[in-house]
């Protein structure tokens, strides 16, 4: 009895130990489906993960942006995707990366020297329209640029003794046509022999003021630094803390401001200190104008020895660098809006029909290295060639559009063909080649990004256009 107890002792033992087996065999199995299913989920939304960051790298473009290196610009190149209505909508352009480069300027201004005659300039004088008498009309309203014919257009172009249109144009008696200025001002601009000069009109910019410690005591001593402020403007940026203190300065830059404005279109009126420093600083010998979204990061100086002094040069100013054909600028102006189709278009018409052909870069008779400039920065010397010159182009945008761009090459090409003995001597800048036979220097753009910071305008921030 006692051996079937023992017996059954060890069947029950025997079978309780298989049914603990298999007990754990099955958690064991258990756990190797519940270590199979987590990382068959973890791997499934690791790679959703993945995905998602790609597409939203390819949908926004995403760019990786070194502070104070680099400034993007956006591309000619736009390609159209369709939506689920089958119509083509503008894809987001893409941009561009461009940098600044290393400047070789002159170790400081001490080692910088006034050559007063480096270079045979052409010489003649020009005299200017002050006021027009003879209107037509029962009320005619004085023009800021006069009201001047064709004809008078045409003979302006010689290189030769004359008195031509230039801006300032009074109408009868005297009567203001805009740009007025305080009388302490004047006095103030007519003592200025070396200039840096710029603009803000209807709130359109932030004040950016010129970095002090990069800009030599000489030049801070010797150099007008003078913005340009409509009434709104000061109002704006008093608002912001920007003040004039007893002597009319904000920093670095004399503010004059400037009163009745002479167009609707800020961006016009500000071509009136961008090109007619000359009339404005009657006794200056060389200016530097910069856009608003400029800072200036180097001693003006320096730029002036750089550009104008070491090259035998007296107007510089940068080649665009994306665009170098009218031709592409007049459609990059369309596709953004950036003024009337209708307007565009006469103004192009009127210069071909004058001989303006497309942009080759192969020909070697080429007088410009592009016929599209990057206006926001310009350094000239006071000369003759160089105020005839600036002077023509503002009437042309007086004339046609603002978009002084679009009448660059055609008012150049003008000047030179029709003066083939008065050399003109044009630094545009974009890579290192220097050609004697054509009078200028073409020098990289990366030079133009190095001596200024360049910013976003106020206008283009608070409207969105800039993501």
């Amino acid at each position: 009895m006692n051996e079937v107890y023992q017996r059954g002792d060890a069947v029950g033992a025997a079978l309780m130990s298989v049914d603990q087996c298999e007990s754990n065999l099955r958690s064991v199995r258990k756990g190797r489906r519940f270590r199979r299913i987590s990382f068959r989920k973890f791997s499934f939304w690791l790679m959703l993960l993945g995905a998602l960051f790609s597409l939203y790298m390819v949908a926004f473009d995403f760019q990786v942006l070194f502070h104070g290196e680099q400034d993007e610009e956006v591309s000619l190149s736009t390609k159209s995707e369709q939506n689920n209505s089958g119509v083509d909508v503008p894809r987001r352009p893409k941009r561009r990366k461009y940098h600044p480069c290393e400047v070789a300027f002159a170790k400081s201004v001490d080692y910088v020297m006034d050559p007063k005659d480096y270079v045979n300039f052409s010489r003649f004088v020009l005299k200017y329209v002050d006021e027009e008498d003879n209107l037509i009309g029962s009320t005619p309203e004085p023009r800021f640029g006069g009201h001047q014919t064709l004809e008078e257009r045409g003979a302006s172009f010689h290189a030769i003794n004359q008195t031509l249109h230039c801006g300032f144009v009074k109408g009868p008696g005297g009567r203001s046509s805009g740009f007025d200025l305080e009388d302490k001002d004047k006095v103030y601009m007519n003592s200025c022999v070396i200039v840096v000069s710029s603009c803000i009109f209807g709130s359109s910019d932030f004040l950016r003021r010129p970095t002090s410690k990069r800009i030599s005591e000489y030049s801070k001593a010797n150099v007008c630094f003078v913005m340009f402020l409509d009434e709104q403007t000061l109002s704006k940026l008093s608002l912001e803390g920007h003040i004039p203190d007893g002597s009319g300065h904000i920093g670095l830059w004399r503010i004059v401001l400037v009163r009745n404005l002479p167009y609707e279109d800020m961006r016009r009126t500000g071509k009136v200190p961008k090109f007619l420093a000359h009339r404005l600083f009657p006794s200056a010998r060389y200016s530097i104008w910069l856009d608003s979204k400029m800072r200036l990061n180097t001693d003006p100086m320096l730029i002036i020895e750089y550009f104008l002094w070491r090259s035998g040069s007296e107007y510089a100013i940068s080649n665009h660098y994306d665009r170098h054909c009218v031709w592409e600028e007049v459609l990059q102006n369309k596709r953004l809006n950036k003024y009337n189709h209708s307007a565009i278009d006469e103004q192009f018409t009127f210069y071909q029909s004058d001989g303006l052909t497309m942009f080759d870069p192969s020909d070697p008779r080429n007088l410009l290295p592009s016929y599209v400039p990057e206006g926001s920065f310009i350094i000239r010397a006071h000369t003759p060639m160089s105020n005839l010159f600036s002077c023509l182009w503002f009437n042309e945008v007086n004339r046609f559009t603002s978009r002084d761009q679009l009448s660059f090459a055609y008012t150049y090409l003008k000047l030179r063909r029709l003066n083939p003995d008065r050399p003109f001597f044009f630094n545009m800048f974009k890579v290192d080649l220097w050609l004697k036979s054509f009078h200028f220097v073409q020098m990289k753009d990366c030079e133009r990004r190095s001596l200024v910071k360049i910013f976003h305008h106020r206008e283009l921030l608070l409207a969105g256009a800039i993501p």
